[in-house]
């Protein structure tokens, strides 16, 4: 096993060295096995909706759903140096040497930055929904969804990193100091202090991880003891001794590398070695030694441990009967926030052309710009001149064209607007682009879209129009494709629906076909 188990929605998925990615349930049935036809990095990530990204080592990223079935595939140039990270609106983050790739969810590229140095520390998403992480050369980054980077370089290298509520970064060294990194000045300092950022404790011992939530952070150290920080105190408020301290009371050796869980249940150090629970009032809950294991372990919500062994088995254990609350069983965590993409821009903030030759002059300059995976910058912009023009009165072939892009910048935060569209808007040339669009970004895991073609096939009749049935069966077989179950099942019954006598032939066609993909045909 190359990799992390990477574990949602009651399963694990895991990257194995001779080029395929296995999916296995809880109880140990095997899901799935999808073979990438040569050797793979050893990096696998979970999408909230259950896709599964990783890469070959000639740098092909590829996408497979959660029935294991590729979606689509990409040319990085080189292979993933870490896992890839998912933004709120399902945009993907991919790392690979001195450069990061922003995928739509769907694989079309909005932004690439180059770098000057590998990393030294993986990138992870922070609290504005950007990514940050540090190279090694010093410097640490912090890039937002839109591509705009800002870097700090460093005295001394950092070896682990945090993002805080406050949207600054803490970075860990060694020896155990915390700096504060663009962080706002703390207004308890005197004034011959004023120049100073926060200071926080030192660390007993060097850092293996850290995880922040809710403006705590906790720390896993080499010497086996994690510390339970108060970002806002700026003061240590409790230790414990996790299973490493337990190993290392007993003779053995520190660990030298740790991944950190801190959730509604409590915190989580994980290493090779084993893992251990606490409250986060700092109580053990419990702690367990592993044996032979081929790569850090991983827990699940449903309170299952999954272990790689040397001996080719996946191996789970059943350590708490605790759930995480209120959380979907079919889905990963609801994104943080949001990206803003979903409404245009208040008027002043937005530069409307005024005239129709001037809107397609813009709108030339926006495909141009989707075609060349150069959105960066201008997505916030771009996407508020396309939701406006959709929705306004212009020209029907101005409107189709805004929406199609709609459709290629791909954020799932615009489904509720073009969904709006199609319930709303009387011209079915209209409605039906709408329709083709959320297909085309796919991703939609609470069900908006899907739910709204059910009312429209199934229950009210609303929808007639032959062009509007067929993008709705095609649209369908996108988003179960993506999503999987649950989606899946009502997008099942959709295409059912409009595979029956009474329903107009190219619906049915359609229809047909998309089930006949569904269930692998």
């Amino acid at each position: 096993m190359l990799s992390l188990p990477s574990v949602q929605a009651q399963s694990a998925v895991v990257a194995l060295d001779g080029g395929s990615i296995r999916a296995y349930s809880t109880a140990g049935k095997s899901l799935w096995n999808y073979s990438a036809r040569g050797k793979i990095s050893p990096y696998v990530t979970r999408s909230r909706e259950g896709s599964t990204y990783f890469s070959r080592t000639n740098g092909i990223l590829i996408t497979v759903n959660r029935v294991g079935r590729e979606l689509w595939r990409r040319n990085l140039g080189s292979a993933l140096c870490a896992g890839v990270v998912t933004g709120w609106d399902g945009r993907l983050f991919a790392p690979v040497e001195k450069r990061i790739f922003c995928y739509t969810a769907s694989g079309n590229l909005l932004w690439s930055i180059r770098l000057e140095y590998p990393f030294s520390i993986a990138p992870k998403i922070d609290h504005g929904g950007g990514i940050y992480f540090a190279l090694n050369n010093n410097e640490v980054y912090r890039i937002d969804n839109f591509g705009r980077a800002n870097k700090w370089a460093l005295s001394n290298t950092p070896v682990v990193l945090v993002s805080t509520p406050q949207m600054y970064i803490l970075a860990f060294y060694k020896d155990g100091t915390i700096e504060a990194i663009n962080a706002p000045k703390d207004e308890n300092q005197s004034p011959l202090d004023k120049n100073k950022s926060p200071v926080f404790p030192k660390l007993p011992s060097a850092p293996l991880a850290a995880i922040e939530r809710n403006g705590n952070i906790a720390v896993a150290m080499n010497d086996g003891r994690v510390a339970f920080i108060s970002a806002d105190k700026k003061e240590i408020i409790w230790f414990g001794d996790s299973h490493i301290r337990e190993m290392i009371k007993a003779g053995g050796r520190p660990e030298p590398e740790a991944e950190m869980l801190f959730d509604e249940r409590g915190i989580y150090v994980l290493s090779k070695n084993g893992a251990a629970g606490f409250t986060i009032d700092g109580r053990r809950l419990w702690f367990t030694n592993l044996q032979n294991a081929a790569a850090i372990p991983a827990f699940g919500n449903d309170g299952v441990l999954y272990s790689g062994g040397k001996d080719w088995i996946l191996y789970s254990y059943k350590i708490e009967d605790r759930i995480m609350p209120g959380k979907n069983a079919l889905y990963g965590p609801i994104p943080e926030g949001n990206y803003g993409m979903g409404r245009p821009l208040v008027p002043n903030k937005l530069d409307i052309p005024f005239n129709e030759e001037e809107k397609r002059f813009k709108l030339e300059e926006i495909a141009k710009g989707i075609n060349s995976g150069i959105v960066g910058v201008n997505e916030h912009e771009w996407t508020s001149f396309l939701l406006t023009v959709s929705a306004g009165q212009d020209h029907i072939t101005l409107r189709i064209d805004a929406i199609k892009l709609l459709g290629k910048i791909g954020s799932q935060e615009t489904i509720p607007w073009l969904v709006n569209i199609f319930k709303n808007e009387k011209e079915p040339l209209i409605r039906s682009e709408a329709v083709k669009a959320i297909g085309s970004i796919g991703v939609d895991p609470q069900g908006i879209a899907i739910q709204t073609f059910l009312q429209s096939i199934v229950y009210d009749g609303s929808v007639k129009d032959d062009q509007i049935m067929t993008s709705i069966a095609s649209a369908t077989g996108a988003l179960c494709r993506f999503s999987g179950p649950p989606l899946s099942e009502t997008g099942v019954k959709i295409l059912n629906m409009l595979c029956t006598s009474d329903q107009p032939p190219p619906a049915r066609r359609q229809a047909k076909k998309e089930l006949d993909s569904l269930n692998g045909g």
